[in-house]
């Protein structure tokens, strides 16, 4: 069976926009406002998140099509990690808005750019194996994008994950590529144990990665049936960026912008309208959303070892499982310890289990309301 590809011209209208935002508060300490997830080293690979990210869509887009968008406070580094990034694709955000202005405002931007744009966005802060498998199928996405559908990737499950949402996937398209691609019946939320078991018992579940690939029209004209307003001040925004008002323009119009996720003004409502096809994938996939994701990253599964993250960390272990961060000189010593989780900064120590590892948001929650806001 011959390998799926977009038609040259197709591929050639291809941008990949990186939204580079979020604080990650699950991983804190670790991860903090001024020091994001995305900007971390999470795999030991000696390459942020980001940087990883980057490497990986290099070889599909040359630079000049290749976009961020992250936050103000973050641009600098970003510059930094970047280097091959032009300048005028580096999109800031003045304040965080969530997923449907940061992709919405690069669409329109592109938009302008090309009318027959495509777009494609990847988060900053995911890991993936498989880079040939990644690149196939994004491929295979830009082509259902080229014939006017909204594509996603969704990921093969490998065990009945609680942490991911999940795409329920319908009839296959044939007519959109030899293989892979079917429509979306539905987007699915975190389910529980029980339901994670049942969607990987009867099939046609993929984890839901956060992938979209859309001409950069058909993008905003969806979400435009969601939002309107929203859609019509991003438009105003890109049409004024470059222009002695651009700033003007986005000062008057981004603080009114709703925050809302880009699941549920264009991934749902696409869905429910017979817009939206999936590109089922085999690379690995990990969103890396809390330690215990972590720890599995680092040990390849193996749960009765014990990871270590940090250059330099000392740890001296005995009958012990789990992860162990490091940013202090300190030695951490464990005896007996099963699936704990030591996470050592310079004014934090956290310690918590890999089951227990979701509920470190709500601590930062807490910390948020009591006087603890300087240390997150």
């Amino acid at each position: 069976m011959s390998e799926p590809s977009a038609t040259p011209h197709a591929l050639e209208r291809l941008t990949c926009v990186i939204p580079a935002g979020g604080v990650g508060s699950r991983l804190w300490p670790l991860s903090r406002a001024n020091a994001p997830k995305f900007l971390l080293d999470l795999t030991g690979s000696g390459d942020s998140l980001l940087r990883a990210t980057w490497n990986r869509l290099a070889p599909i887009v040359p630079p000049e099509r290749l976009m961020v968008v992250t936050g103000r406070s973050h641009r600098d580094s970003v510059a930094a990690q970047l280097p091959e990034l032009p300048c005028e694709n580096l999109v800031t955000e003045s304040e965080p808005k969530d997923s449907s202005a940061a992709i919405g405002l690069a669409a329109a931007l592109l938009e302008l750019r090309d009318p027959d744009a495509i777009l494609g966005s990847f988060a900053a802060d995911h890991v993936i194996r498989g880079d040939i498998l990644f690149q196939r199928a994004v491929t295979t996405a830009v082509q259902a994008a080229g014939q006017g559908y909204i594509a996603t990737i969704g990921i093969h499950p490998s065990h009945p994950a609680t942490g991911f949402g999940y795409i329920s996937c319908g009839q296959a398209r044939g007519d959109l590529a030899p293989f892979d691609v079917y429509d979306v019946t539905e987007f699915v939320e975190k389910p529980d144990a029980a339901e994670a078991e049942a969607y990987l018992a009867r099939g046609g579940y993929l984890w839901n990665a956060g992938m979209f690939i859309a001409r950069a029209s058909v993008l905003l004209d969806q979400m435009a049936l969601a939002e309107p307003e929203l859609v019509a001040s991003l438009r105003e925004i890109a049409a004024s960026w470059d222009s002695k008002r651009g700033a003007q323009v986005r000062e008057r119009l981004w603080p009114m912008l709703p925050k809302i996720a880009i699941d549920y003004t264009v991934a749902e409502p696409a869905a429910a309208a017979g817009k939206m096809v999936c590109v089922a994938a085999h690379f690995d996939w990990d969103d890396v959303g809390d330690f215990a994701s972590v720890a599995n990253l680092l040990t390849r599964g193996r749960g009765t070892d014990l990871a270590v993250l940090g250059d330099g960390a000392q740890v001296l272990s005995d009958a012990s499982s789990g992860i162990v961060v490091s940013e202090s000189d300190r030695l951490v010593a464990l005896v007996g310890m099963d699936d704990v989780v030591v996470v050592d900064t310079a004014d934090v120590l956290l310690v918590t289990t890999k089951s227990r590892a979701q509920d470190v948001k709500q601590l930062v929650s807490r910390m948020k309301v009591t006087g603890g806001g300087h240390l997150l």
